[in-house]
């Protein structure tokens, strides 16, 4: 499985996670754990794919500028995730937030998907996609099981 096959496969589970926790409401137990579940997926996919995928982009001249760019977006998504761990499940602000972070999880998968990996797949010798995507899975099942 190649790099981009491997982040695609996980993107997938984000935007699964995104659409289970949008048909929750209120201080409900499963908004609580799925919250917690897709805080965890962005985060640990956010630091391996840095590690594994846009560490190497950002050597190449043609994809630096898209690759900070991204990695800056992993920031934004961040940040939104600090205010709604502050915010109060049952309140119509963090229903309002979740609705931010959707977006930006969603533009930025979207764009990742559109964007960055057609660049990438430019600038990255086949061998590169094999090993970075293999390096990504080991990385993330590292993860998933700590």
């Amino acid at each position: 499985m190649n790099v981009f096959e491997a982040l695609r496969q996980d993107h997938d589970v984000q935007r699964e996670l995104l659409e289970q926790l949008a048909d929750t409401s209120g201080d409900e137990q499963v908004r609580r754990q799925g919250f917690a579940k897709l805080k965890t997926e962005l985060t640990e996919h956010a630091a391996a794919e840095e590690k594994h995928f846009y560490a190497h982009l950002m050597q190449h001249e043609q994809t630096q500028d898209k690759a900070r760019h991204s990695v800056a977006e992993h920031h934004d998504i961040d940040e939104c995730i600090e205010q709604l761990e502050k915010t109060d499940y049952s309140s119509p602000q963090w229903l309002q937030l979740f609705k931010e972070l959707q977006h930006l999880v969603s533009h930025h998968l979207e764009e990742e998907e559109q964007e960055v990996f057609q660049m990438g797949g430019k600038v990255l010798t086949d061998q590169q996609k094999e090993d970075l995507g293999s390096q990504y899975r080991n990385d993330m099942e590292k993860r998933r099981s700590a």
